[in-house]
């Protein structure tokens, strides 16, 4: 398996406080991970000893089959934090000018400035003028300036409107289509929920879920099949099913929570029952995250 990152048995404690216990994941090249978790759950230590800026007290992390702090793997990666700190009395051009050229290969200065947005009158810009969402773009600008493979962000959307975090995430999906491995962190589920193919899930320092939002949501919550049946439904024969937990009518509707929804479809299609408008309720991820990470103490 072709893998971006390889962590083993990651241990970091500060003092008497164990901020991440014993974590193993790999992440394939090209995929789009999210990484979240609570305030305390460990996820930026995670990601600190990932990028080699904080030493692990045992286990390992390698990128690319080799540490974090070798330059030709430096080269290859792009971070955006959450706060973005930038050189003042500079002009964006500049700056973008400047970091492009600590790089083997980088990314072209025109397809710099389709990705991330920036307009001319930006572009002219000295970096202590922006505004926050103009420093947002410059950061995300910066994070591909190499042209990376690996790219990490930490809340990137933090003081983004509506408008540009959609632009954002579009153009994160089309570098992960060029083969790009994305990897982020966000407080805003939905956008987890929308863009990442695997989540990540961290509590009190341990990783507590991992797999597609599908999939999480599916282990974990409630799921729900509703019809209007034309005659009366056989509320007994699937109340038999192992994958049905409770059969009700509300509001002429009859509903069936299940684990199982494609299941469910297939035998009440199988069974010949007239229903009409359908209508499925996976959950939402906000209510898994809820329910795997309740009680959740600070750590770091």
């Amino acid at each position: 398996m072709d893998y971006a990152v390889e962590i083993k048995q990651l241990t970091k404690i500060f003092k008497d406080n164990k901020a991440v216990h014993e974590i193993s994941f790999s992440i394939k090249r090209g995929e789009i991970v999210a990484i979240l978790g609570p305030n305390g759950a460990g996820k930026s230590t995670t990601i600190l000893m990932m990028l080699g800026l904080l030493h692990p007290t045992t286990g390992e992390s390698r990128l690319f089959n080799a540490d974090a702090k070798e330059k030709k793997v430096r080269e290859r990666i792009g971070v955006m934090l959450q706060e973005v700190s930038l050189m003042d009395g500079l002009k964006v051009k500049e700056i973008l000018h400047l970091f492009r050229s600590y790089y083997p290969k980088p990314l072209p200065m025109e397809q710099l400035i389709s990705f991330t947005g920036l307009s001319n009158e930006d572009l002219n810009k000295r970096t202590d003028k922006l505004s926050g969402g103009q420093k947002r773009r410059v950061g995300f600008a910066l994070a591909l300036a190499g042209n990376p493979d690996l790219l990490f962000f930490d809340e990137p959307t933090v003081g983004m409107d509506i408008a540009a975090r959609k632009v954002f995430w579009d153009t994160v999906k089309e570098l992960a289509e060029q083969g790009k491995t994305i990897i982020f962190s966000t407080h805003y589920l939905q956008e987890a929920d929308d863009v990442a193919e695997r989540i990540i899930l961290f509590n009190k320092g341990k990783v507590v879920a991992d797999g597609t939002p599908e999939a999480i949501k599916g282990n974990l919550l409630k799921q729900s099949v509703s019809f209007d049946a034309e005659k009366t439904f056989p509320k007994e024969k699937f109340l038999q099913l192992p994958q049905v937990s409770d059969v009700y009518v509300q509001g002429g509707r009859t509903f069936i929570i299940t684990n199982d929804i494609d299941m469910i479809l297939a035998k009440v299609f199988s069974e010949q029952l007239v229903v009409h408008d359908i209508a499925i309720e996976k959950g939402r991820l906000e209510e898994a995250f809820e329910q795997l990470t309740v009680g959740q103490k600070e750590v770091m």
